[in-house]
């Protein structure tokens, strides 16, 4: 099926849709190969293939590279996993004329562009894609001419570029006032056009001159609206002055986000201090927005989301979440001044392997196993076809690939999804495996000759564990040798490994802060999910897997229990002969 190349405004084309919800979208798509694009209002109206492929739809979120502007290159370049394309349509081309996958992990193809009928609301390749400001409307209801204070943000606009009645509109906000001027709506235009905006008779409107330009730094890394940063120039942009008060004198970038604070204040004071009380690094029972406040374990529907949920991610944006997640549950990154004046160190890698860290070690436990129960679900809970299964466990393959030292570098989060595909229960699923190895050869392969070494060598004190290769490191043989659970093994390999694992933790908690600097730098300017991070805590895994009921229940009560959820329906899947 050829696609048409009339334009790169894939706003034109007859497979945008624009503006879609996944149900409607997923009720257009009627047979195997029958895609469409539309903006995702849950991804912030950037757009995603819908595509339906051996009788499930399936939603691929296209990411965009933002390049700075430069004579004779986009903009911006888009990508589905490797390879990037100067434009939308160029992209949806490739992957239609050449029949290629639109992700390895599916094998889903795009043949049929299912046809849009009448035309879109909107078209977000204007303000949303190319990087254009979107028009704030005025918050008062009357009109006010152009001539008014209140219709500057306008300046240099005709009436034709003011959005319709229908189009979407920004939350307004306030610049902060500069002494008696009057207050003005923010403009979030691009500083070179407020010069080439200004007419001789604007000058009338102010009886003192113009305020000068905000001191603060115009240039701002590019948000990449939850995904995970493919291009590290610097982009010009209008400083934000949201959450500014009124009162202030003056305007203030966005405030970073806790993973990207500065640490000086923890480096100046690296002395121990007495601890006072157990530290938790647990978030507080704040309402899941994917559970609600009560919910029964293993709900068909939350998992059929959060199944959507991650094939619209790629492995190297589900990595980076699971990253940003294991650094916050292990006290790597966001520890609070009251947190290192409780605990007496200034990071969680330097807690576990004290006294008073048994609250933190007993969490981390319970994290590896909850991430392991989750992850071996994802496999045993494929009730379809033999393909959707090894598809799964491609899929977890390449997450842990994505996980592993020299690439996001998140050992914990590594070691949860290796327990998950070593489970008894999945690893004697011999037609899987069987099937993993013809469909996906280069996935089984890794498998075995990269990942199980790796994780055989870790788990004996063996393996990788330098800060900038690592993020964070392999921290749960230690917690349970500190909890005092005895080493597998002969006895004279158990007492080297004893040695090995012990001053492994020495080191880890002497190069804590080299290992903060780390995963600071693989998360600078990600911007997560909110939806994806939720579903990697380790609150939210519990509540889906024991329910708000069961969650309160005896850790080895709740273990014993779903392990034998797992036998069954791993014997349901594959019978014993």
């Amino acid at each position: 099926m050829q696609v048409q190349q009339d334009g790169e405004d894939f706003a034109s084309q007859p497979w945008y849709h624009g503006p879609l919800s996944r149900q409607k979208a997923e009720a257009l798509l009627q047979q195997d190969g029958d895609f469409l694009v539309r903006a995702s209002r849950s991804r912030g109206g950037h757009p995603v293939i819908s595509c339906r492929w051996q009788g499930s739809a399936l939603h691929f979120e296209v990411l965009r590279v933002a390049l700075r502007p430069r004579p004779g290159r986009p903009t911006a370049l888009f990508q589905l996993e490797d390879e990037r394309f100067p434009s939308l349509p160029s992209l949806v081309r490739s992957y239609v004329t050449g029949q290629r996958p639109l992700s390895q992990a599916t094998g889903a193809l795009a043949s049929r562009p299912v046809i849009r009928q009448g035309p879109i609301r909107r078209s977000f390749s204007e303000d949303t894609l190319l990087g254009s400001p979107a028009w704030i409307e005025l918050p008062r209801a009357r009109k006010r001419s152009d001539s008014q204070p209140a219709g500057l943000e306008h300046m240099g606009r005709s009436r034709e570029d003011h959005p319709g009645p229908g189009a979407s509109t920004v939350p307004t906000c306030a610049l902060p006032r500069m002494g008696s001027d009057p207050m003005l709506l923010k403009t979030p235009a691009p500083l070179g056009c407020v010069v080439d905006s200004l007419r001789a008779s604007d000058g009338q409107l102010h009886a003192k001159a113009p305020t000068k330009p905000p001191r603060t730094p115009s240039l701002l890394l590019h948000d990449a609206s939850g995904r995970p940063p493919t291009y590290c120039e610097l982009v010009p942009r209008v400083p934000s002055a949201q959450g500014t008060p009124p009162d202030h004198s003056g305007p203030e970038t966005e405030a970073p986000p806790w993973w990207e604070a500065n640490e000086e204040e923890e480096e100046e004071n690296r002395s121990f201090a007495r601890p006072k009380a157990e530290v938790s690094f647990w978030p507080p029972n704040n309402p899941f927005c994917l559970l609600g406040p009560q919910n029964r374990p293993l709900e068909p529907k939350v998992l059929s989301t959060l199944r959507d949920l991650f094939l619209e991610h790629h492995p190297g944006s589900t990595a980076l979440h699971l990253l940003l997640v294991d650094c916050q549950a292990t006290g790597l990154l966001g520890v609070t001044k009251a947190q290192r004046g409780a605990m007496g160190v200034a990071s969680g890698l330097e807690l576990l392997t004290l006294p008073h860290g048994h609250r933190l070690r007993l969490e981390l436990l319970e994290r590896h196993e909850a991430l392991a129960l989750a992850g071996a679900l994802a496999v045993l809970g494929c009730a379809g076809p033999l393909e959707e299964r090894a598809a799964t466990l491609r899929g977890l393959v390449e997450l842990a690939l994505a996980l592993r030292p020299g690439a996001a570098g998140d050992l914990p989060g590594l070691a949860a999804v290796m327990g998950a595909l070593l489970m008894p229960q999945v690893s004697r699923l011999e037609r899987t495996w069987r099937q993993l190895r013809r469909s996906h050869t280069d996935a089984a392969l890794a498998f075995e000759q990269e990942l199980k070494p790796l994780m055989r060598a870790l788990d004996e004190g063996a393996g990788p564990c330098e800060p900038g290769e690592v993020a964070l490191p392999h921290v749960v043989p230690a917690v349970r040798l500190l909890e005092g659970e005895e080493l597998p093994g002969p006895l004279d390999e158990s007492c080297e490994r004893l040695l090995r694992t012990l001053h492994q933790a020495r080191q880890m908690a002497r190069d804590a802060p080299k290992f903060r600097e780390a995963a600071a730098r693989r998360l600078r300017g990600f911007r997560p999910n909110p939806q994806l991070r939720e579903a990697l805590t380790t609150g939210f895994v519990q509540r889906l897997l024991w329910g708000s009921r069961g969650v309160g229940a005896p850790q080895a009560t709740r273990l014993e229990k779903f392990q034998r959820v797992l036998s069954v329906l791993s014997q349901r899947l594959e019978p014993d002969v």
